[in-house]
């Protein structure tokens, strides 16, 4: 006995009686030794024994044994004759609650598995480890858990997250100075942001992104406190302006390229952009222009053309169709792309049949599909060859050289971005302008220089730069404060993440209240 009160001194204070091992299980036969106990309705002692009975308590593991308690109680009758309740059950501090099934240390073990892995997951470690039991046990004892005290921090964080990506968001708050979540709200919108800061007065500073619903609801509810748009994202939206503007001139690149590196002569005139896409975007770019030609406002022509209010400003504000019918997004290399100069010189040389082609790039290690070679013969057999292929790099490429530090590029690097600005004189122009903002951006304190830099983007001839412009200049105090203050949104990104591995684990079982519990209860 002395043993089992080693392994398992929650168990102290109870008369151990037997431990009988059968097969993979241990029965421990345990009674209370108490002599009076306190009525749960009115809190009066009792001595008067009603009755007894065994209760079935699993514990945790003992070397590898599921342990079971046959822990038999007493049934007290309470002597308080104006008390509702006429018998009750005693209860072992550290060892029983009401109705429960497990030991309190074997709940507490499971509810720390249950928080930190879901029900399916934590049900099969807590088979192995603690005490087998379903995966709806463990949600139910997640959802039973209590929530923490609620408090108002003095910098509050904001970000969203999907509940479904692309149809239902909802919102985590932080509290920026202990990093840990306080609260998830159901949605995004200004309203309920605006309902919470006025339910918890006190919030000094609110650290939000660029989103406009954060900083409606932060003006609403929360007028006197001061918004921080933080810097990761004000420089993620100037890269994703930049590499608009870049994927617009890397024609640009390819018409300026070395006189000595060109074909000496050109067969045929260089075609225009084919195919469906292109065509598809030439029509409704004429559909548009003709509308707002009869005097009908933006969103009259989206309304008449079923298309998106942004999309149909972008097809009016571009001057023809073929600024809007530059290279796709995606800058990804095509898997014939290594095989170009070989199918190219084998062109030349005559050899035009596709199986020929094929099993020749096949022996050279080729593994893509002979759909995607017949693709590119297609349009390749008739074009001249030109005498020396220039690289141009990808609208991304170019885009992170002149996003990054200059000490974090590499010589290459360097002489590229060089090559670059040099074939390109917009693109030096924006370059300049990307670098000046992000000097802001980098170094604190520099806020008082963000109105000249405004000026100087409104004053440029591209509509992508200007749209950033104006929307700093609309949030201004926001950045200037985010370029002042030290605190930023990186916490609580930190925070979206692991909210994105909770659901994953969940295996869609990641309704609200469930969800919000976990992400509210540190494991």
């Amino acid at each position: 006995m002395e043993i089992i009160v080693a392994l398992l001194p929650h168990l102290v204070g109870l008369r151990l009686e037997a431990v009988v091992v059968r097969g993979v299980g241990v029965r421990i036969d345990a009674a209370t030794k108490t002599v009076r106990a306190a009525c749960v309705a009115c809190g009066t002692w009792s001595t008067t024994v009603h009755g007894r009975y065994v209760r079935r308590l699993a514990d945790v593991r003992l070397g590898g044994h599921e342990v079971l308690v046959a822990l038999t109680v007493r049934r007290f009758a309470c002597s308080n004759v104006g008390c509702r309740r006429r018998t009750f059950v005693e209860q072992v501090p550290g060892l029983t609650r009401r109705y429960a099934r497990l030991t309190v240390l074997a709940a507490g073990d499971l509810e720390a598995v249950a928080v930190a892995l879901g029900g399916r997951p934590g049900a099969r470690l807590a088979h192995r480890l603690a005490v087998s039991v379903s995966r709806m046990t463990l949600i139910r004892m997640i959802r039973r858990m209590p929530d923490p005290p609620p408090m108002t921090p003095t910098v509050l964080g904001v970000d969203d997250f999907a509940r479904r990506r692309g149809h239902r968001y909802a919102t985590v708050l932080l509290d920026m100075h202990t990093r840990r979540p306080i609260d998830v709200l159901p949605d995004r919108t200004a309203d309920t942001l605006a309902a919470w800061l006025r339910e918890h007065p006190g919030v000094q500073i609110i650290c939000r992104d660029r989103g406009g619903s954060y900083a409606d609801g932060a003006r609403k509810g929360a007028p006197d406190a001061v918004q921080v748009a933080d810097r990761w994202h004000l420089l993620k939206n100037l890269s994703d302006t930049i590499e608009k503007v870049v994927r617009g001139h890397r024609r640009c690149l390819r018409e300026h390229t070395d006189p000595r590196l060109a074909p000496a002569t050109r067969t045929t005139a260089e075609p225009g952009s084919t195919g469906r896409r292109a065509e598809n975007t030439r029509q409704r770019h004429a559909a548009v222009h003709a509308l707002r030609a009869e005097g009908l406002s933006i969103s009259a022509t989206a309304r008449r053309l079923d298309m998106n209010v942004r999309t149909a400003r972008k097809y009016a504000h571009a001057a023809t169709a073929e600024a809007l019918i530059g290279p796709n997004a995606s800058s990804r290399p095509s898997v014939l792309a290594p095989f170009h100069p070989y199918l190219r010189q084998r062109l030349t040389d005559g050899v035009h049949e596709t199986a020929d082609l094929h099993a020749e790039i096949l022996a050279r290690g080729y593994q893509g599909s002979l759909r995607v070679l017949r693709d590119w013969l297609a349009t390749n057999r008739t074009r001249p060859i030109p005498a020396t292929a220039v690289r141009v790099p990808s609208a991304r490429r170019i885009t992170a050289w002149i996003m990054r530090p200059g000490h974090k590029l590499t010589d290459d690097d360097h002489t590229d971005l060089a090559d670059a600005r040099s074939r390109c004189p917009d693109l030096d122009t924006v370059a300049d302008l990307a670098r000046g903002f992000a000097a802001l951006v980098r170094h604190q304190g520099t806020g008082q220089h963000l109105d000249a830099w405004i000026d100087r983007a409104r004053n440029a001839g591209y509509s992508e730069i200007r749209g950033f412009a104006a929307g700093l200049a609309s949030d201004r105090d926001a950045v200037v404060t985010g370029l002042a203050q030290p605190w930023s949104s990186g916490p609580v990104e930190g925070h979206v993440n692991r909210i994105k591995t909770i659901k994953r684990q969940m295996y869609g079982r990641a309704n609200l209240d469930l969800l919000r519990k976990r992400v509210l209860t540190n494991p």
